[in-house]
């Protein structure tokens, strides 16, 4: 695996206030004191775990998105009514109800029972990118703490939409995602709660979804339920997520099963010859009962 920085996209000004750093210039005319917003610090986990080699979904529908054609519409200034506005810009929009299915639109404003979510979309892949395993890997704590703020606030606005009966399946992941993101962050008991309750929701959806099943996985592996978690692992491995092998190697050593580990790894370096060199790094700290967590092992630098 090839843990690199990598670059996000429309990142709004307001999304971490609460890592905003002031910065005062030479005030002598009484000139405001400026924000700043500080740079993200490099993403951990790979933003696509289908593919660790391609850029991740979000960057993919931006891409789509702005190739659409767009129809511009001006509207009312919600902040200024005496204004107008113009919306140039395809948004990714997804259906709120009555649909199973992935489903994602491109149009400048959302419709009746549609939701812009490009920035809630955004938001959760940087979250993501340091908390998507437990324990989260932040290297700075007033971006953790920035983070934890904004997920709050994302995940009650999703939990808002996904309490209706009919919520649809972009709703529903993304509040899974969301409450999963909060556990790893030790934001409270109720996130596992609401992860578990919409992972059933999910899957009663779409039983083979390989993403739900990934996140799902994991999700129990690492809450401590090891053996509940290797079906949804194999039905992601089968589906050709490559990060699934690694959390079902995971897996096998919270459950004790290291020959199992070292052959889950094996079959990985198989159907990924690039990872060659990650898989084997693992199958060593197994054999010499080294350090167990694969994402820990990970964070560690290599011993030359």
């Amino acid at each position: 695996m090839t843990i690199k920085p990598l670059a996000y996209a429309l990142i709004a000004a307001s999304t971490l206030t609460a890592c905003s750093t002031p910065v005062k210039q030479n005030n002598i005319n009484n000139d405001p004191i400026v924000y700043t917003e500080p740079d993200l610090t490099s993403a951990f986990y790979p933003l696509n775990p289908f593919n660790y080699d391609q850029p991740p979904a979000f960057e993919l529908a931006l891409k789509k998105a702005a190739a659409e054609p767009v129809n511009k519409m001006e509207v009312t200034d919600p902040q200024n009514p005496g204004n107008k506005l113009l919306l140039d810009t395809n948004k990714l929009i997804i259906p709120t109800v009555n649909n199973n299915q992935r489903t994602m639109s491109y149009a400048v404003l959302a419709g009746e029972n549609e939701m812009d979510i490009t920035s809630i979309d955004d938001f959760l892949q940087m979250v993501e990118a340091k908390a998507r395993h437990y324990p989260p890997q932040f290297s700075d704590r007033q971006e953790r703490k920035g983070f934890e703020s904004k997920l709050k606030e994302v995940s009650t606005q999703l939990d808002g939409l996904a309490a209706k009966d009919n919520a649809s399946f972009d709703i529903l992941i993304r509040a899974f995602k969301a409450s999963v993101l909060g556990r790893n962050l030790d934001l409270g008991s109720s996130y596992t709660t609401k992860s578990l309750a919409y992972a059933q929701r999910i899957l009663k959806l779409n039983k083979d979804d390989p993403e739900a099943n990934l996140w799902f996985g994991f999700s129990l592996s690492e809450g401590g339920g090891q053996k509940e978690a290797v079906p949804y692992l194999d039905k992601a491995m089968k589906a050709g997520v490559q990060e699934a092998y690694l959390s079902a190697a995971n897996n096998y050593i919270g459950m004790e099963q290291k020959k199992n580990a070292i052959q889950t790894l094996k079959n990985y370096k198989v159907k990924y010859p690039d990872e060659a060199e990650v898989a084997d790094r693992l199958i060593q700290e197994i054999e010499k009962q080294g350090r167990y967590n694969v994402w820990q092992v990970l964070k560690t630098p290599a011993q030359p």
